[in-house]
């Protein structure tokens, strides 16, 4: 059984860490770019022996799998279709692998992967939680803590996620949080690109799901439009076109469909993010936004939802604005400000960009999970 205080792997003093990673292959949410950007760092260390598995989604895009391979991030993909196919797969892998540990990311992919590990007898299992809030029915939550009785470490991608985790009757003494990182080399020119001369539009990237809230930003650019601001709109970010859609139909409705930009995914998001002077993330809750940290590391002038997991990013009126969830009509009040006064949005766009510096660099977020790996795996 696994638990905290499992003994050392015989051999892994001796050689890399084997490390395998577990996530949706959606590629579209926070969980899996941590999950690969940890891989990608394993491999770059001559501690870790690092493995990515994904588990198969409908619009697991092929292409995005070659990429990586040709990278150089060893990955695997096991079937979606149904939770014993998952299961049964991961847990071939792991028997081929050997991992030391497996690290389940996200939900409900910590699940399937935990009880593959536990068949597969990994000998440290950890559970990464991305997100504040998500779909735990009551039977899905009872799973959950009777796992967490056999996983090392239960980890928070923020401090506000730890917590949550604790609510939901996680045990204390093995759940820790790890903050998110980004990297910050693709915004090294962030600041050869003042705020004042920026475009004066707002960048929002996010997936189009029921947990973000494009909508009230949509409701308070019309407002801006009558207050005479014609500000620009960028949404980037894939989804489904079922929460999509009805966003492409307000925007008409409002009359402001001109201004806004539905782009898709794209992958010059940095590019976007430093030739505009806003970026925002409104939604209903987070983990610990990268799309936010990104804005940070920019340099833009950035605003979100008042909501858990982006309260632990920001600090109102220091390094960003917070504006109440849902409140169309503050939000304008917000974005009309930094429109409007360019020393209130240089001021907060460059102490952002500080904090992302100091506090969200992912080779910082690589050490802490690198140090969590090699002192289970090796007893310390």
């Amino acid at each position: 059984m696994q638990d905290a205080n499992a003994a050392a792997t015989p051999d892994a003093a001796t050689r890399p860490v084997r490390v395998l990673h577990f996530v949706t292959g959606g590629f579209s949410g926070g969980a899996t770019q941590v999950a690969i950007a940890l891989t990608q760092a394993g491999v770059e260390s001559a501690e870790i022996e690092p493995l990515l598995v994904l588990r198969r989604k409908r619009r697991t895009p092929a292409g995005r799998i070659e990429e990586l391979e040709r990278s150089g991030v060893p990955v695997r993909v096991v079937p979606g279709w149904s939770h014993p196919a998952t299961i049964w797969a991961l847990v071939k892998i792991c028997r081929e692998f050997r991992p030391d540990i497996l690290v389940a990311h996200g939900f409900s992919e910590h699940l399937w992967g935990r009880y593959a590990g536990l068949l597969a007898r990994v000998p440290h299992l950890v559970h990464v939680e991305h997100n504040t809030r998500e779909r735990y029915t009551r039977w899905r939550l009872k799973q959950a803590r009777w796992l967490a009785t056999r996983t090392a470490r239960i980890v928070g991608c923020s401090e506000g996620v730890r917590l949550r985790l604790l609510e939901m009757g996680m045990p204390e003494d093995r759940t820790i949080a790890i903050p998110n990182g980004i990297r910050l080399a693709p915004f090294e020119a962030a600041e050869s690109h003042p705020v004042p001369a920026r475009i004066p539009g707002i960048v929002m990237v996010a997936r189009f799901s029921k947990q973000k809230d494009h909508a009230t930003l949509l409701r308070a650019v019309a407002h801006l439009r009558d207050r005479g601001l014609q500000v620009p709109v960028l949404f980037a970010g894939g989804g489904k076109s079922m929460h999509r859609t009805p966003l492409e139909k307000l925007a008409a409705l409002l009359g402001i469909e001109k201004q806004v930009q539905f782009l898709g995914v794209v992958r010059n998001v940095p590019d976007l993010l430093m030739t505009h002077r806003i970026a925002a993330l409104v939604t209903h809750y987070e983990g610990m936004p990268l799309a936010l940290l990104e804005g940070m590391a920019a340099g833009c002038a950035v605003v979100g939802s008042a909501v858990p997991g982006v309260r632990e990013v920001i600090e109102d009126g220091v390094d960003g604005r917070l504006v109440p969830e849902h409140d169309d009509a503050a939000l304008a009040d917000v974005l009309e400000e930094l429109l409007r006064d360019d020393d209130e949005a240089t001021g907060l766009a460059t102490a952002a960009r500080a904090a992302a510096i100091e506090r969200h660099d992912r080779a910082l977020m690589h050490r802490r999970y690198e140090e969590l790996f090699l002192s289970l795996a090796r007893g310390a």
